[in-house]
């Protein structure tokens, strides 16, 4: 794709990140036949191939509007279409800095400003948002049920093991995942107790930066990771092998740092080391003897894995957990379109809460399909969001192996 990029941004870090991504891009439309907006919408604007559009035209100076930043804001930065693309187009990374530049130059209303300014004022600080998930949880008796659905009941906390291993690891605490699901990471510190690994607690450490970096709050986000890399640097100087995450949006954007952080001369070096360093939990697994953990007793066989977008397109592990899993003598029933967003997507779901609902119908339905027992994911936010309508009971698969009562 030939570009032309405005004054504004065609000699900035950016411009540079994002002509070398325009230019990459060969038209060929694969990309429209996994994008989950296409498929419910039928717009092309609402396809990565046209949103690439309208981000060029943007770059390139030509006028942006209301419509504009609508067809961006649609989009769930699932990021199905770089696993189909043929040419190896990065197209999150150029939906992040397009959205960036139209919000300098779309204003918005004064509620989407209030909306949006209170999701990075509440969510990334889990001292915030942990008192008001408490309240919900105790007013939702007294709710309409549409909304008591989206208030997940009250989770019991977890101890942790004691034993102190000589194999160290690192686990990132995350924002809303210790009040919404604390026995996640518990699990986690229990599972590789039994590999011979002790998980490691950072108290500075938090939010990895998602919430704020795709709200187009950059300066927030890298604020975030700034962070979360002096809390862990003491540890990583001390012989950590790993930053362990969890929750697999989090994972995808760690693993980022390197990029996001390159033209900082403070973090630069740091950053790179800390995005090789992070895992997700079923990458830990997958390289340790394993002979050690069976599933938990009262847990059922018959499960449906549900990957997130974040796993399988962000990370580009699709299969990991499922081979895990079936390994352990879990039986994984069908899952129709499995490459398809369950409409969570961070923020997603309280932005865009009518496509969010479709997606997440249609998630369930194939869910559905194979009849299991249980539904079984790897991130925070797709466990919740499909928990708000799932007649199943819903998992994080780390919690599948918990030897602890």
């Amino acid at each position: 794709m030939q570009t032309h990029l405005a004054d504004f941004i065609k000699n900035t870090p950016q411009g540079r990140e994002a002509d070398a991504i325009l230019r990459s891009c060969v038209h060929c439309g694969f990309c429209t036949a996994t994008c989950p907006t296409y498929q419910l919408l039928g717009d092309e604007l609402d396809s990565p191939r046209g949103r690439i559009y309208l981000i060029k035209q943007a770059l390139e100076g030509q006028a942006v509007s209301r419509k504009t930043q609508q067809h961006l804001d649609r989009c769930l930065t699932c990021r199905a279409c770089e696993t189909t693309c043929p040419s190896g187009v990065r197209y999150g990374r150029l939906v992040d800095i397009g959205r960036e530049v139209v919000e300098t130059k779309v204003p918005r209303s004064l509620s989407e400003q209030l909306t949006r300014a209170a999701l990075r004022m509440l969510l990334p600080y889990p001292r915030r948002f942990a008192p008001l998930l408490r309240l919900g949880q105790i007013f939702s008796p007294f709710l309409p049920s549409s909304l008591k659905r989206s208030i997940p009941p009250q989770a019991k906390k977890r101890s942790w093991p004691t034993a102190t291993h000589s194999r160290k690891m690192l686990i990132l605490e995350g924002c809303v995942q210790p009040a919404l699901a604390p026995q996640i990471n518990a699990s986690t510190a229990w599972v590789l107790d039994r590999l011979g690994i002790s998980l490691v607690q950072a108290p500075q450490g938090g939010c990895c930066g998602a919430i704020s970096h795709h709200l187009s709050a950059p300066q927030s986000a890298l604020d975030f990771m700034r962070q979360n890399i002096d809390a862990w640097w003491p540890q990583i100087e001390a012989g950590a092998e790993a930053i362990v995450v969890t929750a697999s949006g989090c994972s995808a954007m760690i693993k980022e740092y390197g990029i996001l952080l390159a033209e900082d001369p403070d973090y630069a070096a740091k950053a790179a080391r800390i995005a090789e360093l992070a895992r997700d939990i079923g990458e830990i697994l997958a390289q340790e003897d394993r002979s050690a953990l069976t599933p938990s007793p009262h847990i059922p066989r018959r499960i449906a894995f549900q990957s997130p977008c974040t796993l399988q397109h962000g990370q580009q592990l699709e299969g990991l957990v499922e081979r895990l899993l079936r390994e352990a003598g879990f039986e994984l029933t069908e899952v129709p379109d499995a490459h398809l967003c369950c409409g969570s997507a961070g923020t997603y779901s309280l932005l865009q809460r009518d496509l969010s609902q479709r997606l997440l119908a249609n998630k369930l339905a194939a869910l559905e399909h194979g009849h299991p027992q249980l539904i079984a994911t790897a991130n925070i936010g797709c466990l919740t969001h499909l928990q708000t309508q799932s007649s199943l009971p819903v998992k994080h698969w780390i919690t599948l192996f918990d030897p602890t009562p």
